[in-house]
């Protein structure tokens, strides 16, 4: 009996650390008016410790860059393309290569030019998250930014 209650534990907390999601990055947005016509959108990353995420500026057969979709809308317009701010660039033995990213927290931000008094822009942002040991699959995350 004794034997079996050991085996159900053990299964069980097998199951459970098994079961726990790694979610190492937090997306928070906001939009700010610069003017009647224009709005900066801020999109940012907060970055458990140990992790990071990709710059949008990665060359091909490295990692998985980060990457800003928006919907397209008649109520805004995009204003050139979503900027960062310096990345940290270092050697990767797992690419073999140079690659930039962020640590603890990024704001990426993209200008638009709004047509009404609210608008709500939406899109997603596509990421990967790598620590020393390992990388998580490539996330998407859908955002919807209200510009009041």
């Amino acid at each position: 009996m004794k034997n079996l209650f050991l085996m159900v534990f053990a299964v069980l907390f097998t199951l459970t650390v098994s079961g726990q999601i790694l979610k190492p990055v937090k997306w928070g947005y906001v939009a700010k008016r610069t003017s009647k016509t224009e709005a900066t959108l801020f999109i940012r990353a907060t970055i458990e410790q140990g992790w990071h995420i990709y710059s949008q500026n990665i060359a091909d057969g490295g990692p998985i860059k980060t990457t800003f979709a928006f919907a397209p809308a008649k109520a805004y317009t995009l204003v050139g393309k979503t900027l960062e701010p310096k990345a940290i660039v270092k050697f990767e033995k797992t690419f073999d290569m140079n690659v930039s990213f962020f640590e603890k927290t990024v704001t990426f931000q993209q200008k638009i030019k709004i047509g009404s008094s609210k608008t709500i822009v939406k899109g997603n942002v596509e990421f990967m998250v790598c620590d020393d040991h390992q990388c998580l699959p490539p996330e998407t995350i859908e955002f919807s930014i209200p510009v009041i």
